[in-house]
């Protein structure tokens, strides 16, 4: 199945992608693509629908992050060989940790913030996945077990927030919008290996990032497992697994965006979301305070 999210930012409805690719509503099913319709029984009573049965959606509809209320968002450094060898940096022997905040999720096409004294904004696409079940301590052979399904995610940075300031990665990754997700939530089934998956990027129209989930270093069961060692996943949590070459921090010189940027980016099977760079203003910060957020287009 492909789920969905669905309508303006804070009031989204949930929603199924039909065999023939047309947009159902599921609100007189569910309230929401939350926790409980993620976990195996949720999706089981989701898969005995008949979807011709559910009302199409007319007209172009706003995405939404494919699941609601994500507790936590994992995310992976440098986990591509070819990723590594562009930014000239060693192999990692194990997966380097960093979280995003959950305040950076946004929908897949929403616009991207450049924030302010920003000069080095990046794009990463990257396969994601999301927990299906609370976890911990799972050996690798049973760790799909525990993925409800996979996304898309543009792991945008700020490179001198990331790098040149003092502390940890975090700060470059996580301002508002920098983590656009979607557009749908695929479930695992539909996703017989995640080890054998295309990435791309376009940044103004120009192929920038090419990749395949054939060159990670980690698979998505190796890390989920490893994960489940030094913490215990919860339901929702959203693990984005790294980029693959192309980035603008690897090239040279370096190439990072403007405003007036856009990016169209994918992983197979999963959908292409879209994004334009657009400058922070102050009245952002006063809709955010009245759960406004992020009423950007």
């Amino acid at each position: 199945m492909k789920l969905f999210r669905y309508g303006s930012a804070g009031s989204e409805r949930p929603g199924l992608v039909d065999g023939a690719g047309t947009l159902r509503d599921l609100s007189g099913v569910v309230a929401d693509i939350d926790q409980s319709v993620i976990a195996p029984e949720g999706l089981d009573a989701l898969r005995k629908l008949d979807p011709n049965s559910l009302p199409a959606i007319q007209g172009p509809v706003r995405y939404g992050v494919p699941v609601a209320r994500v507790p936590n968002l994992v995310c992976i450094g440098l986990n591509y060989t070819d990723h590594a060898e562009e930014t000239n940096a060693p192999i990692p022997r194990e997966p380097i940790l960093f979280n995003k905040h959950t305040s950076a999720l946004c929908g897949a096409n929403d616009p991207v913030l450049l924030a302010p004294g920003s000069t080095k904004l990046d794009w990463e696409v990257e396969l994601a996945f999301v927990i299906g079940q609370p976890c911990w301590h799972v050996p690798e052979e049973r760790a799909l077990e525990y993925i409800a399904g996979y996304c898309v995610l543009n792991d945008i940075s700020e490179r001198e927030f990331q790098l040149e300031k003092d502390g940890q990665w975090t700060k470059g990754k996580s301002y508002p919008t920098f983590a656009p997700c979607g557009p749908w939530l695929v479930t695992a089934d539909e996703v017989p290996d995640p080890q054998k998956l295309d990435l791309w990027l376009n940044l103004n129209g120009k192929r920038v990032q090419n990749g395949t989930t054939t060159r990670m270093i980690f698979t998505c069961a190796f890390l989920l497992s490893y994960l489940s060692r030094f913490m215990a996943l919860q339901l929702g949590d959203i693990v984005t697994t790294g980029t693959p070459p192309g980035v603008g921090l690897g090239k040279s010189p370096p190439v990072f965006m403007k405003a007036g940027d856009t990016m169209r980016l994918g992983v197979t099977g999963l959908g292409v979301q879209e994004q334009r760079v657009v400058p922070y203003a102050p009245a952002m910060s006063e809709a955010w305070a009245h759960g406004l957020w992020p009423q950007l287009a």
